[in-house]
């Protein structure tokens, strides 16, 4: 089943009827990657700097250089990794700048949405439980879930096949009645062609802050407006 152009408006139209269970991920598709992206470009590079007396910009030399060599994997996404390779309280430093963590635009009517019409939503999120605790601790998006589960839990990300075998074995959900909700092409792809997902979107504003990125090869939307009314 294939997502379609709507007759009218922008966005694509979602074969709701062919929909059982609908996968989430959490940041940058609910959630606003602004947060994110200031904590890791800016916020943290700031610390690491003051802790070990570099300038700011030899600072994000050393740690984009460690973000790369480590990207894709569950390393990357984990609090733990990083306060042991940096010698900084990570999850406390999230904290520091917690006020950022919000919904990006009608992500929270469109949860609202798929309660309405009883669909099993589901997140799933390379984010580590104690990121994922933050942010549904400012959120209150646990409360819109039937089941949220962290890649940690699996053993394996989102871009991994583990991932897909281990998410199944897990929630027991019907890939071919599911649709998966992404902002990463590279996971949509992952998720294509090891989880044999029935309908797949690609959310194009992550950062509320930033630019619209260009479609990679999927249905896309800019934001949730667009599949709103559901049915």
């Amino acid at each position: 089943m294939s997502l379609t152009p709507p007759t009218q408006g922008r966005g694509v139209r979602v074969a709701w009827q062919h929909v059982d269970t609908v996968l989430l991920d959490m940041d940058g598709t609910l959630l606003d990657l602004r947060f994110d992206n200031h904590f890791w470009l800016e916020h943290l590079p700031r610390r690491y700097a003051e802790r070990h007396g570099l300038s700011e910009a030899t600072a994000r030399e050393v740690l984009f250089a460690r973000y790369r060599a480590v990207e894709g994997t569950l390393a990357w996404y984990c609090v733990e990794h990083w306060t042991h390779e940096l010698g900084l309280d990570v999850a406390e430093l999230k904290r520091e700048v917690q006020h950022l963590i919000g919904f990006l635009p009608h992500a929270f009517e469109f949860l609202d949405a798929l309660r309405r019409q009883h669909k099993r939503v589901v997140l799933a999120t390379n984010a580590h439980p104690r990121s994922l605790a933050l942010k549904a601790e400012r959120t209150g998006l646990a409360g819109h879930f039937d089941t949220l589960v962290s890649a940690h839990a699996l053993g394996a990300p989102k871009e991994s096949p583990l991932f897909w075998e281990h998410l199944q074995a897990r929630i027991g959900y019907a890939p071919a009645r599911s649709l998966f909700v992404d902002d990463s092409a590279r996971i949509l792809r992952a998720a294509r062609d090891h989880g044999h997902i029935g309908q797949l979107l690609q959310v194009l504003r992550p950062d509320s802050g930033a630019p619209p990125r260009p479609a990679e090869g999927f249905p896309a939307i800019h934001d949730f407006s667009e599949l709103l009314p559901l049915i």
